[in-house]
């Protein structure tokens, strides 16, 4: 009798021991299917980070082209406001010429009517101490506008229209 209970658990531990191997032996191969499929995941996102990083180097330099044109940027322009002792001299201007659409009706620099409402100006770029960019609206019909403004002593700005456009609706 003791020698079947010995050999019954002789057997079971040979089984025990097989079913331990053969378990190991697959988790040991889904283990590896895994780092495989990660190391694959991870050389795919470092192709993601380099596109990446060329593209945000790609649009760094775009946002220094755009600031070109910009009074911000233009030491000579900003050395000639230097006597004003103005602390955001773009945001001055650009406040200036936004009051002029306050007038009850069109803009008076607008030389168009407008045809769905007033014309206003929308947006507004200081390009240097002399000139500004504008586009104006009337929420249906849009244009631009090429403005030549001087800032007096007393911080007043005369405004003149130096040239603008309409564009056509199709």
């Amino acid at each position: 009798m003791k020698n079947r209970i010995f050999m019954y658990l002789f057997v079971f531990a040979i089984l025990l021991a097989l079913f331990l191997y053969v378990n190991s032996d697959k988790m040991l191969a889904s283990k590896e299917n895994e780092i495989e499929e990660l190391q694959k995941e991870v050389e795919m996102l470092q192709g993601e980070s380099e596109m990446l990083r060329d593209s945000s180097q790609t649009l760094l330099l775009d946002k220094l082209d755009l600031q070109y044109f910009s009074l911000e940027n233009n030491e000579e322009a900003l050395s000639y406001l230097d006597e004003f002792s103005l602390d955001n001299p773009s945001q001055y201007i650009a406040d200036k010429l936004l009051e002029t659409n306050e007038t009850r009706g069109d803009n008076p620099l607008v030389p168009y009517e407008g045809m769905n409402g007033p014309m206003k100006i929308n947006k507004i770029k200081v390009l240097n101490h002399r000139w500004i960019i504008a586009d104006f609206s009337d929420g249906k019909h849009w244009g631009e506008l090429f403005i030549r403004y001087e800032l007096k002593k007393d911080l007043g700005i005369d405004f003149t229209l130096v040239d603008h456009l309409l564009y056509a609706k199709e």
